[in-house]
């Protein structure tokens, strides 16, 4: 396991999923904890667009990191899902749409480039497009409040959080859909 810059800013991240949850275990004021908990992840977020930056510009790519990046940005969203429906500020139903399509999606992934196809499974628009759905709507659910006064954070996220549920079952369809003729074939 190579560990540069950007696998240690990965690593950092995943370090942030137990500090994002237990952030809300501690006995400190709840806009406190909406701060600390809203900082914390878009702290994590950025890294996540910096070690990717990182490991190209310093050619320190590697299989391993390329393995890890994912798993740790899949779980920081999870972990931030479910400390949301904890909250009760994210229904229920789009946390497990979200968190199935992410399990559903790396497992077919998974399966195609061991069979070498993952070509077939590639990264599209429509998946980042949910991405960056999620990566919005999710601080703003944590943050909980007004912004300045004048973004109502919760009602925006709340909308955002459909959005990109909505994208996520797109995303899922578009993937199996590209991935079915594979499917077909191994049944």
């Amino acid at each position: 396991m190579p560990l540069n810059l950007p696998t240690f800013l990965t690593w950092l991240r995943m370090l942030a999923i137990p500090m994002l949850v237990g952030i809300f275990y501690l006995p400190i004021a709840p806009q406190t904890m909406n701060i600390a908990a809203t900082a914390l992840f878009v702290a994590a977020a950025i890294t996540d667009w910096v070690d990717g930056w990182l490991a190209r510009k310093l050619g320190q790519t590697s299989a391993f990191g390329a393995f890890l990046d994912p798993v740790a940005d899949k779980l920081l969203v999870c972990a931030a899902l479910v400390m949301l429906v904890e909250l009760n500020r994210v229904h229920a139903l789009i946390a497990v749409i979200i968190i199935g399509r992410e399990i559903t999606i790396s497992a077919l992934r998974e399966w195609m480039a061991q069979i070498g196809a993952h070509g077939s499974v590639a990264v599209h628009s429509i998946g980042k497009f949910k991405t960056i759905a999620q990566l919005v709507a999710i601080p703003m659910l944590l943050f909980n409040e007004r912004l300045f006064g004048l973004v109502d954070c919760r009602l925006l996220g709340r909308w955002l959080i459909v959005v990109a549920a909505i994208l996520t079952v797109w995303s899922m369809f578009y993937y199996l859909r590209r991935a079915w003729p594979y499917l077909r074939d191994a049944a």
